[in-house]
């Protein structure tokens, strides 16, 4: 028994004699289908699906090479392997039919061990090449579900990190007079104006997961000055400046593009962009743009939100102050960007209110 026997074979060629002897050559061992024409042919090989094309070069109207340049045309059958059976011998014959996309020659008249033996070579190379196709599909397989899984994974961390840094985020919350709300809130403001500037959506969305952390740092300072109902002194003051460097060193300088974003908004969202603020007197673009961001989302918040120690300010109000602070506290560029975005500042404000805050909480949780 052959090792190919049963695979098919589509013998073209418009002489019975020649149908005849390779037919009681191969069809002892293989399946075979004939036509006596070109057109014929076209029309049943993509019928039969063969596993290799014996095809005669010269024949009445459409001849072999015509025949073959329409089969490698054709994504049912280009990928068949065509042997042309000619007697033509010439060099510039084979060297054309290589070039319409033969893989080999078998001269007339037909030896029959020449004729198996080449059969039998490319019905082996076929098999080698759907073994190698099935391999590959095996293979990128499982790397399509190993590619999967790490995204899955990554998804997790992700979700994990930034579930850390919201939590975090409300701890300080809960350390200052601030609410839980508080940081959901300035952080979409961030976002909306991170977008409003021209930062891509993938950086603004990584501001909206860091700009939480912004006064982590607020962990480290004495209750006695954090919560004091009074004026601070100078000397309180001091101390409360510390909170941008407290935060960065309780983030560290991470490889994390999120924890580093997170770790430079909460250095950095107390620099002025006159050079005034703290801890490093940066000034204008010296203060990173999502630290620009994060100072005007943050003092919106705080000032249009009633505390313990005072009254809700206007919108109207908080809006007059951050412009009469733009290019001193704010950065000019982005003062006016956020004004013009308030329609959706103000949708999220509604949807975080203060009065929502447990139901909203929950959310979270």
């Amino acid at each position: 028994m052959s090792l190919h026997e049963g695979s098919k074979i589509f013998v073209v060629d418009d002489t019975e004699t020649n149908i005849d002897v390779l037919l009681e050559t191969l069809a002892d061992e293989y399946d075979v289908s004939v036509a006596l024409d070109g057109e014929s042919a076209l029309e049943d090989i993509p019928l039969t699906n063969p596993d290799l094309i014996l095809l005669d070069v010269m024949m009445p109207g459409m001849d072999g090479y015509e025949v073959c340049r329409r089969l490698k045309e054709n994504p049912a059958t280009r990928e068949i392997p065509v042997i042309f059976i000619t007697a033509k011998q010439e060099s510039s014959d084979e060297t054309h039919g290589f070039e319409v996309g033969a893989v080999d020659y078998i001269t007339k008249p037909f030896s029959p061990p020449v004729v198996r033996a080449r059969v039998s070579t490319h019905l082996q190379l076929v098999t080698a090449r759907r073994v190698l196709a099935n391999q590959n599909a095996v293979l990128e397989q499982k790397v399509a579900e190993r590619t999967e899984e790490i995204r899955i994974k990554n998804e997790e961390l992700e979700s994990t990190r930034q579930q850390i840094i919201q939590r975090l985020g409300r701890a300080a919350e809960f350390k200052d007079n601030e609410t839980g709300l508080h940081v959901i809130r300035m952080s979409h403001y961030s976002k909306i104006l991170a977008l409003a500037f021209g930062l891509p959506e993938e950086r603004a969305e990584l501001l909206l997961q860091a700009a939480p952390m912004h006064d982590i740092g607020k962990i480290g300072i004495a209750d006695r000055i954090l919560l004091k109902p009074g004026k601070l002194d100078d000397e309180e003051w001091r101390v409360m400046r510390q909170h941008p460097d407290i935060g960065a060193g309780i983030i560290g300088e991470q490889d994390a593009p999120l924890l580093e974003m997170a770790r430079m908004v909460a250095l950095c969202h107390h620099e002025k962009w006159d050079g005034s603020g703290y801890p490093r007197g940066l000034k204008g673009e010296e203060i990173p743009i999502e630290a620009r961001i994060v100072a005007i989302a943050d003092v919106f918040d705080a000032l249009t939100t009633e505390r313990p120690y005072k009254k809700a300010w206007s919108v109207e109000e908080t809006i007059k102050l951050l412009q009469s602070e733009s290019g001193t506290h704010f950065d000019p560029n982005l003062t006016p960007l956020f004004v013009e975005r308030m329609e959706e500042v103000l949708a999220v404000r509604e949807k975080w209110a203060e009065e929502q805050e447990e139901t909203q909480l929950d959310e979270l949780r």
